[in-house]
């Protein structure tokens, strides 16, 4: 037992934190509270761009309509979105490396105000969206907005082109999903027919066509197709 008035060694160093409000002597110190606020804001905004603002939408609804045609329950939810979020980040780096190469790294080395660096982040993120976007989804937020057709792409405001990115994004999604559930439908197709002429009513079709849809699966490299399929769709 210590006694009092001694206190152990802790055996991980823990850090103090000082969290305080006080009068900036120097404007760089303004400068460093203004880009922490920024950091901290479009950090809790992370899940709604990767949402939305990148391929992640597409695979991973390709991927839960994989699952279904297959009938299983696994691969879990845990092993989909991560497999969806690494094959998010392998689509994205081109446009992550223009967005930190002309924006960020500017920003950061106070050659660009927050506004000039915002306008040129979101320009390589806009063509990458704007090839993914069909013009009919495009043309039906335009007109919902009263706005007359644009000239170019870098008139379209992010309000109405983020949305015609995603309904544009759920369309090749099942698209995609269809063209995966045919084959898959075919057998299920076939084991019933035949069970029933069988008379085998009580067996269920899906036991018998799971291993079948299984080793189909397996023997055209079917995880290899899907994600070279979801690689190529965005080139």
């Amino acid at each position: 037992m210590l006694p009092t008035g001694v206190f152990a060694e802790p055996l991980i160093p823990i850090p103090n934190i000082n969290l305080n409000v006080e009068t900036a002597n120097q404007p760089q110190q303004v400068v460093d509270s203004v880009k922490l606020l920024i950091f901290l804001t479009l950090l809790s905004l992370v899940p709604a761009f990767l949402i939305m603002l990148t391929s992640f939408t597409r695979i991973i609804v390709v991927l839960s309509f994989l699952r279904s045609a297959l009938g299983t329950q696994t691969p879990p939810n845990q092993v989909l979105i991560g497999l969806a979020l690494f094959l998010t980040i392998f689509i994205m780096s081109p446009v992550y490396q223009d967005m930190n190469r002309n924006a960020i790294q500017p920003y950061l080395a106070n050659q660009l105000t927050y506004e000039q660096a915002m306008d040129k982040a979101a320009e390589p993120l806009r063509n990458f969206m704007s090839r993914q976007t069909r013009e009919k989804d495009l043309g039906l937020f335009l007109g919902v907005a009263k706005m007359d057709k644009p000239k170019n792409i870098n008139e379209v405001p992010m309000s109405v082109l983020v949305p015609a990115f995603v309904i544009s994004e759920l369309k090749t999604a099942f698209q995609i999903g269809f063209i995966l559930f045919v084959p898959f439908l075919v057998i299920d197709l076939v084991v019933a027919s035949v069970l029933m002429s069988m008379g085998m009513f009580m067996l269920p079709p899906v036991m018998v066509s799971l291993p079948f849809k299984l080793l189909l699966f397996v023997m055209v490299d079917g995880w290899y197709l899907v994600v070279k399929s979801l690689v190529e769709s965005f080139r």
